[in-house]
């Protein structure tokens, strides 16, 4: 089984910034795509970033575009989210998400398939 574990969320101000991790562990894991969504309360969960293991290529949601950024460390099989410039629109729990094969778009939950427990980023003004 495949563990993925948060780490990083807090209490910032708006204009602060936050880094967090996301460490995969478990059985050997060869991840095709790794990502970052959030969820707010009384909201769906909405996509972040991704990026893909093999070629580094990263994806970001329009609200985020030029103040986050994904990164990853294959050694270490841990991925992270360079948060700027937070808004208090970014307050949420922010979860990790894992895909060892091509299972659907890389904006879609669907798309993956391994999951962490989730991290809070409150973001206040």
């Amino acid at each position: 089984q495949v563990q993925l574990v948060e780490s990083g969320g807090g209490l910032v101000q708006a204009g602060g910034s936050l880094r967090l991790s996301c460490a995969a562990s478990g059985r050997t894991f060869n991840s095709y795509l790794m990502g970052w969504f959030r969820q707010a309360p009384g909201k769906e969960r909405e996509f972040v970033a991704a990026i893909k293991w093999s070629t580094g290529s990263t994806y970001y949601a329009d609200s985020v575009k030029g103040r986050f950024t994904i990164s990853r460390d294959n050694a270490k099989n841990t991925v992270y989210l360079q948060m700027n410039s937070l808004k208090p629109e970014d307050t949420a729990v922010y979860y990790c998400a894992a895909a060892d094969r091509y299972r659907g778009s890389y904006y879609s939950t669907s798309g993956y398939n391994y999951w962490g427990q989730g991290t809070q980023v409150t973001v206040s003004s």
